[in-house]
């Protein structure tokens, strides 16, 4: 392949990733900029025929996202196993932050048992990519593809690629939601006071005390205690 026609494969690769970073931001949830960053895998990486996010969590694979078949059945493999490269991907075993099977045909030594299951699925070729947000690891952005040797040293880039945007956004995502949740959490809490408050004639401090102590008896979360003071007093929902 000439200079030239792989300048402008990489120039074309660049204003799609461009692209996908806007659709990231625009994304309204944590959800649906996974979701939108597995679809975005399958639709920008050559060869690649399915994609999911995976995290692992005490030891347990958690799969996040799928765009295609392949994924879900790979993620429970790799956590019923206990290896894989998405599996250590996830973990940053080694520190590594990509792992790459090119040919599933091939002897795997790191992860016999998964890359015989894997063949069975019809997978053959995988990459994992680690997604971070800062110091955070978050989970792996993972790769399959039908075909043997599909995914090369190019492909390892394109993947960087992806996996970068990805993080950016997904950081961007978690905080918006971390902060409406506590929005949500904060009017519910004042409301559950409103009603205390009205009820029994508390002050406000009274009425925060009350559900900062039925908390702390009952170990259930402040919000939890607000959301059923809302739901029993009469008239709410």
């Amino acid at each position: 392949m000439s200079e030239a026609v792989v300048a402008v494969e990489w120039q074309q690769y660049a204003e799609e990733m461009a692209m996908l970073a806007r659709n990231l931001v625009a994304q309204d949830s944590v959800q649906a900029t996974l979701d939108e960053i597995s679809a975005a895998a399958v639709k920008l990486v050559e060869g690649c025929d399915a994609a999911g996010i995976l995290a692992v969590s005490k030891g347990k694979a958690v799969t996040l996202s799928v765009c295609g078949d392949m994924v879900e059945e790979s993620d429970r493999l790799q956590g019923e196993l206990g290896e894989g490269p998405c599996f250590d991907a996830a973990r940053r075993v080694d520190g590594e932050r990509l792992f790459r099977i090119a040919d599933m045909t091939k002897p795997q030594p790191s992860w016999p048992r998964f890359c015989q299951a894997a063949r069975d699925l019809g997978i053959g070729s995988m990459t994992g990519v680690l997604l971070y947000t800062g110091e955070e690891e978050f989970g792996a952005l993972n790769l399959y593809s039908r075909r043997p040797g599909a995914f090369g040293q190019d492909i390892e880039a394109a993947g960087w690629l992806l996996a970068s945007h990805a993080a950016v956004a997904l950081a961007t995502a978690r905080t918006v939601d971390q902060l409406e949740h506590a929005l949500e959490t904060r009017h519910a809490i004042g409301e559950a006071m409103g009603i205390l408050m009205e009820r029994h004639r508390m002050s406000e401090d009274e009425a925060f005390d009350v559900l900062r102590r039925i908390s702390q008896h009952h170990n259930i979360k402040l919000r939890d205690v607000a959301r059923h003071v809302r739901v029993d007093a009469p008239g709410q929902s």
